[in-house]
């Protein structure tokens, strides 16, 4: 992987050392101890700088393996921003919901088009597990499926911040209360529309899929959300 020479001034000693060090995920980092002297910074700093960074999903710690560097991922950046943000205030829901919807039909032409058959029958499959559940005798919730299926059709975009906003998304609708919302009609209008969008990937219908999606994404406004703070708590 090419390396900038862009260095801000508030990234810390150890980020900088990390990004100029280790060009391969999963190489260990030395101990803290032997980062402490190469680095020439005390362990009580060195530690502080590497929670941060774990924090943000740079790294992984684990006992007997030690630290390892992870692929680039932006979720974990937005996760820790969203919870704070929800936190304090749960109405700002709506709003980063609002970013995804716009960021899923901006990106639904070019998602679309580098599935391939593979991805067409993974869909599908995921759409009749759905509805297995939904119509068994005794309901389930659809919401892995839900969850999979919708960042299944961006999966193949080469873009780490669509990706690792959607993703914040799906685990805030979690900790949000809407995974277990249980209104029979409402989901089998969302698997109508799921299926919709499906077949019309399939087939190759970019503009029907795309109208399909636009009118899920509607559905969201007929709900009666009335969050409580003790969700983020």
């Amino acid at each position: 992987m090419l390396r900038s020479n862009f260095t801000p001034d508030h990234m810390s000693e150890f980020v900088q050392y990390l990004v100029k060090k280790y060009q391969n995920d999963g190489e260990r980092l030395p101990s803290l101890a032997e980062l402490s002297q190469e680095l020439g910074l005390g362990v009580a700093t060195l530690r502080e700088q590497l929670e941060v960074a774990r924090a943000l999903g740079f790294v992984e710690v684990k006992p007997r393996v030690g630290i390892r560097p992870l692929p680039y991922s932006f979720s974990p950046a937005v996760h820790q921003s969203l919870t704070y943000a929800l936190m304090l205030d749960p109405k700002y829901f709506q709003s980063f919901s609002d970013v995804r919807n716009t960021i899923e039909a901006a990106y639904w032409r070019q998602a679309v088009s580098r599935l391939g058959p593979e991805d067409h029958q993974a869909l599908q499959e995921l759409v009749d597990r759905a509805m297995d559940k939904l119509h068994s005798p005794q309901v389930q919730i659809p919401h892995r499926e839900h969850r999979e299926l919708h960042l299944s059709i961006y999966k193949r975009l080469e873009n780490p911040f669509v990706l690792g906003l959607l993703e914040a998304y799906w685990d805030m609708y979690e900790a949000f209360g809407l995974a277990i919302y249980n209104d029979y009609a409402y989901l089998e209008k969302v698997w109508h529309y799921h299926k919709d969008m499906v077949d019309a990937i399939c087939r190759g219908d970019i503009p029907a899929g795309y109208q399909a999606l636009v009118d899920h994404m509607n559905l969201l406004s007929e709900r009666s959300l009335h969050p409580s703070r003790q969700k983020f708590e």
